[in-house]
Parts: C-alpha cells; structure tokens; sequence
C-alpha cells in the first residue's frame, strides 16, 4: 500500500533518547541520567509558576522582553541581542536550519550533544565529526576538517556528555581558523557551573558576527521542566533566530519563572557549592576503585564521565545499578559504550549510589 514516506535525510534521524527515569519493568528509580538539579529550583520561581496559573487563557508575550531586559541585567547583554526559546534545544536546531541546508556542512566533535547530529540532518546538511582528544574537543582535528562547505561548529563548553572544557584561548583560536560565514556556536548549557561563569564565551560573541552562545534554564536554575533557552549574538544571528522560530515559544508561566530563578542568586551560588563539593567527593570515591579499571574523565559540569577499561563492562554495572534502584546514562548510541554517565544528585543520592557501584563491582571481582 502507498503511504507518505519522510525525506531520506530525514528517515537518517535516530531519534533522540532522554536518560531515563524507570527500570526495564517500570520501577520508579533514583533518577541520576538527565543532570537535573538536585536543590530542585529557587522557591521564588516555583512561586512564580503559581502566581502565573491566573494568566493561562492569554497568550505569553512573543518576545519574552521582559526576560530578555532580566538576563541582559544578569549576565551584562545586550537584551535586544538575545533571543529566548523552547529550551536551548530550539535554538541549536533553528541555527543549523538557518545557516545550512542540503550539501552544506556541520561539525561537531565525537562525544558531543546527540542534538548537533539531528539538528543537521534535519535541514539536509552533512554530519562532519571531528575526532577527540582525551575526550575533549580538539581544535586542530576540527580545523583540519573545515571546507568551503562548512556552515556551522557546534561546540559544548562545558562538553556534554564528557564533562571536559575547553580554555578560552583554545576557543578563540578556533574562531579565527574558521570562515567568516561559518556560524560558531558555542553551547554553555552548564555555564553557570563554571567558577567564572564563561564571560569569555559572550565577549566573543559580542565582538564578532559569526558566534552564537546559548544557555539554558534546565540545569543550575531547576527550571527544565519549562523548557527555557536562550541565545545571545549578534543582530543578524538573532534575527535569523526570530525569523524561524515558533511565535509562542516560551510559555508565560516560564517567563515570570526564569525571571524569578534570575533574581535568586543565592540559589545558584548554593548549587553549584553542592555540585562542587560533591562531584569532587564522586570522583575521589570512583578514583579509589581504579583496581576495578574505573577511571573518571575530569568534569566542569554537574554530571560524571566513568570509564571501564577493566573486566566489568559498563553496560553490566548499568544493568546491575537499575536493579539496585538507581539509573544512571549509559551511551553506546554515542560511541560510549564503555562508559557511564552520572549526575551529582543529592548527599544521600550520592552516597547510596556509590555504595552500590562499590557492591556491584566487587560481585563481579
């Protein structure tokens, strides 16, 4: 029988998988594979999100300006040079689709966000990935693989899902190899967990036309459950953003919340004092079991990287955790099949995580 049949560069998409939340046969598990906040969000956006149940039959305002005007204030922007979105997540798509098409070029590295690769074959263009280096981007492999064709670099600093970062210098030197009419877009969804937040990333972005930075609310604010993102760049890159993304885009609700998150900066000072302390205790916990072939790849984000290089497979302990009632990100899907990925949760999250792993590892000694 005939039936509609999607684009062939379409029918290519692997969809994308979120880390989980249940085992296998649908038990409720300790949820360690979305790096979600483990402070939850600042009670003044929670009390944001009530207060804007009395508005739901208007439509939000299409410009989010007044969450614009906020994080021009938070962050030292330009309001009119950010544009908000249904997550950062929008907004990584709506660059590619607005900057590459078929037989144009996209390059991500290996281990990077699952969305670069599907942002790029939704609009045609050519997945180009550049090699790592300890897994971390590389900035000569990638500029080796920069063509006429080239369109787009997307880039996440901090990296997900390794965790790793890249010095500004090394992004800068990545920005002048490049193409002036090749877009860098530097993606800092865990911006906030750095020390110094990445200024550098933005002062890029201000001083020249081809960089685009987003962030987003759903990691150190508490908010993901609003999807909200955002970019800031340049006139023309935001007004290509405007042009396609959806009218609609960022719910009333989830404005009043992200402008209350904004507003709350106690809040994300004692998040990221939690993921500090205890990503540092989850790494010397893992380090110590290096007799088990555990190595940890050094992260600025609020997750973990683990190898197995031992006798113990990653898919195994993954296996073995979810029956221990935690779930964890394990990525074969991305090449990481030796690997698992791992959020800093709370103390007691923590803490009975590693008991179990410990357990876990030396059952199968």
């Amino acid at each position: 029988m005939t039936q509609p049949e999607a684009k062939p560069w379409i029918a290519a998409i692997h969809a994308y998988t979120p880390g989980k939340a249940k085992s296998d046969d649908g038990r409720t598990l300790i949820k360690l594979s979305a790096n979600e906040n483990p402070l939850g969000c600042s009670a003044a956006a929670a009390a944001a999100l009530v207060e804007a149940r009395e508005t739901l039959a208007r439509y939000p305002d299409p410009a989010a300006g007044a969450l614009r005007e906020a994080l021009g204030k938070a962050y030292g922007l330009e309001a009119e040079q950010i544009v908000c979105g249904t997550g950062s997540d929008e907004l990584l798509n709506l660059i590619a689709m607005g900057y590459a098409g078929a037989g144009d070029e996209i390059i991500h590295v290996r281990y990077g966000f699952a969305v670069y690769d599907i942002a790029t074959r939704k609009c045609a263009a050519t997945v180009v990935v550049a090699p790592d280096k300890d897994y971390a981007t590389d900035v000569d492999a990638l500029l080796a693989l920069v063509t006429d064709r080239t369109r787009v670099v997307f880039i996440a600093n901090p990296n997900n899902p390794t965790g790793t970062f890249t010095e500004d210098a090394e992004i800068a030197r990545l920005h002048a190899g490049l193409p002036a009419d090749c877009v860098l877009v530097l993606d800092q969804a865990y911006g906030e967990y750095l020390e110094d937040d990445g200024p550098a990333a933005f002062d890029l972005a201000r001083r020249h036309a081809n960089v685009l930075v987003t962030r987003t609310f759903s990691k150190i604010y508490g908010l993901a459950a609003e999807r909200i993102g955002w970019a800031y760049g340049q006139p023309g890159l935001i007004d290509t953003l405007n042009r396609i993304r959806g009218p609609f885009n960022v719910t009333s609700a989830g404005q009043a919340a992200a402008i209350a998150a904004l507003g709350d900066s106690d809040f994300v000072l004692r998040s990221r004092r939690h993921n500090r302390e205890w990503r540092e205790w989850m790494a010397g916990e893992i380090a110590a079991l290096s007799n088990h072939g555990l190595k940890v790849i050094p992260s600025h984000a609020n997750f973990l990287m683990v190898m197995f290089e031992g006798k113990t497979s990653a898919g195994d302990v993954n296996a073995a955790l979810m029956e221990a009632g935690y779930v964890v990100r394990w990525l074969p899907g991305q090449g990481l099949a030796n690997g698992l990925r791992i959020t800093i949760g709370s103390e007691a999250e923590n803490r009975g995580l590693m008991a179990a792993l410990r357990q876990i590892l030396e059952q199968h000694s």
